[in-house]
């Protein structure tokens, strides 16, 4: 539609926050009734280049069982954000948050995940943190799933391998849904859902002893339950809850084509196209055509029950939210490859790396802004962004993290810009406010925060919280709603 002008700034009403997950900073793993989770028996890493979160087998869930400690499972302390929540809020408030994203542990509910009913301590534990952030004012963006389920499910039906699944965690959505009513004005349901092509983090599912085809054929099945779950909780929320809102989650990888060849250019696209297809999928409610040439190509074969594909049609998600880290490059022959956030691509020389090797790339935000808004037209929301770190503490207790605002300052910038552009933002939370626990390495030292926790890799430390320079600075931020930068 014409207008004779265009926005200059951020919405009045711009959603400023952070992001965190339960497996990361909750702790209290085995406490008021918690069952483990699928985060809970991954060990940390021995190489922070080597990404451990779908290192599992049958045996390695075994020996996690019979641990019952956190050593080498550091998500199951997180930093304690369990016992820390109302500190933790405060300094939220303290930054100015409008918004605070959050997961809710599916086992702190239902501990095995099948059980009829919900364990109540587990929901007076998110009342008790949902009753503190409105007492500043902050609203609540729940995730329902983000990288984590009972293990038992994984023990029981091989997660979401397994159809059974979905009324597993509708069961759990319904609940949510239904003791949350009016309070929780947002959701998402999966967190990254396409990186359930990488395997157990997201699937909940064992396969380490397939073959390279059947693995496919076991994540592509797992990731369509995950589909009709999703839309199903679509359902279920605009029933209970009209008034709230519920959007997917994307880890979106971007990929530019290597050279202006034709043939880098189409391979590009098609990757960009495999990154898309889930949104597609929540946002359109149909699995797009060229999908279909890609599972007759793998021999993937989807088995879907008779109303499936209509379910999908009849409830698409509000709105879309996704993480962005980086970019990759494409080339029809494949270069020297780099790690990313559940990704790896051509290497850009014009981009800098982080210490573990992302590529940093903020006028790529205002590109993947600009694309998925004009393919989607439908509210877009930056749920993930964030610069993981070696932060040094000093003597006085100050970090300096310089880096950490330079990197953030120039990627606010680029939103700004994606919103000139006319693309429909609803917010930014920053990943993660406080440090926490890496999902891909369980390491600590991989610190993300404006906050800084004393707790090292082996989890010795106070647990006492400081503020960090980026803190004031994205206080600022806050409170000039995106104009100073600085």
């Amino acid at each position: 539609m014409y207008k004779p002008t265009y926005p200059k700034t951020f919405p009045k009403d711009f959603l400023w926050g952070g992001a965190t997950a339960a497996n990361q900073v909750e702790g209290a793993w085995n406490e008021a009734g918690k069952g483990l989770t699928t985060a809970e028996v991954v060990k940390k890493t021995t190489d922070r280049k080597h990404m451990s979160m779908d290192d599992v087998t049958i045996s390695s869930i075994q020996t996690a069982l019979d641990d019952q400690t956190d050593t080498m499972y550091p998500k199951r302390r997180g930093v304690d954000f369990y016992h820390h929540y109302k500190e933790d809020i405060k300094l939220f408030a303290e930054m100015g948050f409008k918004v605070y994203r959050f997961s809710i542990a599916w086992s702190r509910l239902f501990p095995k995940g099948d059980e009829l009913k919900p364990n109540s301590d587990g929901l007076a534990f998110y009342d008790r943190v949902i009753d503190e952030l409105r007492r500043y004012h902050i609203q609540p963006l729940v995730t329902l799933s983000h990288y984590e389920m009972p293990i038992g499910l994984t023990l029981k039906q091989n997660g979401w391998a397994s159809r059974a699944t979905i009324a597993d965690f509708n069961r759990f959505t319904e609940v949510v849904f239904k003791h949350f009513k009016g309070r929780v004005p947002y959701y998402l349901t999966f967190n990254e859902i396409n990186t359930g092509t990488w395997g157990f983090h997201a699937t909940g599912a064992v396969d380490t002893e397939n073959s390279a085809h059947d693995q496919m054929q076991l994540r592509y099945q797992a990731l369509h339950h995950q589909f009709i779950a999703s839309a199903l909780a679509t359902k279920q929320l605009h029933a209970i809850d009209p008034d709230a809102k519920i959007g997917s989650m994307l880890a979106r990888m971007q990929t530019y084509p290597a050279t202006p060849n034709p043939a880098d250019v189409q391979a590009a696209q098609v990757e960009d196209d495999k990154n898309l297809f889930f949104t597609d999928v929540q946002a359109r409610g149909e699995y797009p055509e060229f999908m279909n040439r890609f599972f007759a190509e793998n021999d993937i074969q989807l088995q879907m029950a008779p109303d499936d594909q209509k379910i999908l049609a009849k409830y698409p998600v509000d709105f879309i939210s996704f993480s962005y880290y980086m970019t990759t490059v494409t080339q029809a022959d494949a270069p020297e490859q780099v790690n990313g956030n559940m990704a790896t691509g051509g290497r850009n020389p014009y981009l800098e790396e982080s210490d573990w090797g992302w590529q940093i790339d903020p006028v790529g935000l205002r590109v993947t802004l600009n694309e998925m808004w004009d393919r989607y037209r439908k509210p877009l929301f930056v749920v993930e962004n964030g610069l993981g770190a070696l932060d040094q503490l000093t003597t006085d207790q100050q970090v300096h993290d310089t880096y950490r605002i330079d990197y953030l300052r120039k990627h606010i910038a680029q939103m700004k810009a994606a919103v000139q552009d006319g693309v429909q933002l609803m917010g930014y939370t920053m990943w993660g406010p406080i440090d926490l626990i890496s999902f891909s390495t369980s390491e600590m030292s991989k610190r993300y925060g404006f906050i800084y926790v004393d707790q090292d890799d082996a989890g010795k430390g106070s647990l006492k919280r400081y503020k960090k320079d980026s803190f004031y600075w994205y206080q600022k931020v806050i409170k000039s709603n995106g104009e100073d930068l600085a």
